[in-house]
């Protein structure tokens, strides 16, 4: 691997931006004959699963991920037996692709918990198919090797596996550039078959052209991204289209937000509308008030039930499938309220939704009446990084 250095970062809003080295490397890869190299999206001969390369690594995952941050608390009791039967259901539906991190709560114990179950009571096909994504969120302490592998491990363990399918790494401070330490140290335990794709979640354009410039092999980078927050479009597809590295979103429903239990109500008024009793909601009502207030976001949701209406689905699925259409995204999340709530019927009728050019223009008319949160909180990511 190359020295690990962190470069200054030039304007990524087109291609002539790149340094000439850096143009050369990725045209080489696009043109040339090592164009593997290059990071993929292909379809699995279904609209529901699509795959995430760079270079030899690659990994099969649902379009439709399943979060697990739910299960963290603050959404309810979650019921160790009950939640692994509806995994399992979720699985057994074709989603089968799970997200969690290190950090929230007991997700990791509960994915191993099902991937037994998986191994012990399902056909070997269904067990190719089942993905357990996770992330690593370390503090900002000396990022050594021993010190990440002995980390790595914490989590394998939990989750029952000999490879991590995918290890999604998250920093918070910038200005500490252990990242790219800790990142080569993920490197290394992926060529010890420790980690089968390594990837990112809430980092910034800028950072990521520097990790991909050092030759660190990510896969996909883990971003918030709705028709609210459509800062992933502004300045990280750019990148994306030329490296290939692919987005995995979250917050696309913006934790049921976009939904008909919120269309035509005001918020203004206490208790005049469903209660703001989940963590998800309460974040996401504040990425609605920064974009343009909950007068403009009613314009949305009106807007969306017109478009579900039409194709007789509802409001999240429309909202998640105008996201999946966007360039770079390979897959979007939902929360699951793993044991207390399913989403199987809207999630399965996003794989047959077609939005025709109308039904998009109606969306993005809306959509650009709100701010430019790319101007007001930043990049991708950085509504976890300021002061």
């Amino acid at each position: 691997m190359a020295a690990i250095t962190q470069r200054s970062f030039l304007n990524l809003t087109a291609l002539k931006s790149f340094t000439a080295e850096t143009r050369t490397r990725y045209e080489r890869r696009k043109l040339g004959a090592n164009s593997s190299v290059k990071c993929s999206q292909t379809l699995e001969g279904s609209a529901q699963s699509v795959t995430v390369s760079n270079g030899k690594d690659s990994l099969v995952i649902s379009r439709v991920l399943n979060g697990m941050w739910q299960t963290s608390g603050g959404w309810g009791r979650i019921d160790r037996d009950d939640a692994v039967e509806a995994m399992l259901r979720y699985a057994d539906a074709g989603l089968s692709t799970f997200d969690m991190a290190d950090h929230y709560g007991p997700a990791e114990d509960l994915y191993g918990i099902f991937i037994n179950r998986v191994r012990r009571e399902r056909p070997p096909e269904l067990l190719e198919n089942i993905r357990g994504l996770t992330k690593w969120v370390p503090p900002p302490v000396k990022m050594t090797s021993s010190y990440v592998r002995e980390s790595i491990n914490i989590s394998r363990k939990r989750m029952d596996v000999s490879s991590l399918d995918m290890l999604q790494f998250h920093w918070w401070d910038y200005s500490n550039s252990g990242y790219l330490d800790a990142l080569k140290h993920l490197t290394d335990l992926k060529e010890e078959g420790k980690i089968k794709t390594v990837a990112l979640t809430n980092f910034d354009t800028e950072r990521l052209q520097i990790i991909l410039e050092n030759d660190i092999p990510v896969v996909s980078n883990q971003v918030q991204h709705s028709i609210v927050d459509m800062r992933p479009q502004q300045k990280m597809a750019e990148l994306c289209k030329l490296t290939g590295v692919k987005l995995i979103t979250y917050g696309t429903v913006m934790g049921g937000l976009l939904s008909e239990k919120f269309l035509d109500t005001n918020l203004t008024i206490p208790f005049a509308g469903p209660p703001l009793n989940t963590p998800s909601l309460q974040k996401y009502k504040r990425m609605v008030d920064a974009w343009g207030g909950w007068s403009l976001f009613q314009v949305l949701l009106q807007t969306l039930k017109r478009v579900a209406s039409k194709h007789g689905v509802s409001i999240p699925t429309v909202a998640v499938k105008y996201i999946l259409d966007q360039p770079a995204v390979a897959g979007s999340m939902i929360g699951v309220r793993l044991g207390l709530s399913e989403h199987l019927q809207d999630t399965n009728a996003i794989f047959s939704l077609a939005l025709d050019e109308k039904d998009i223009n109606s969306i993005e008319e809306v959509s650009k009446k709100g701010k430019n949160l790319l101007k007001i909180i930043g990049d991708c990511g950085d509504e976890y990084r300021r002061a």
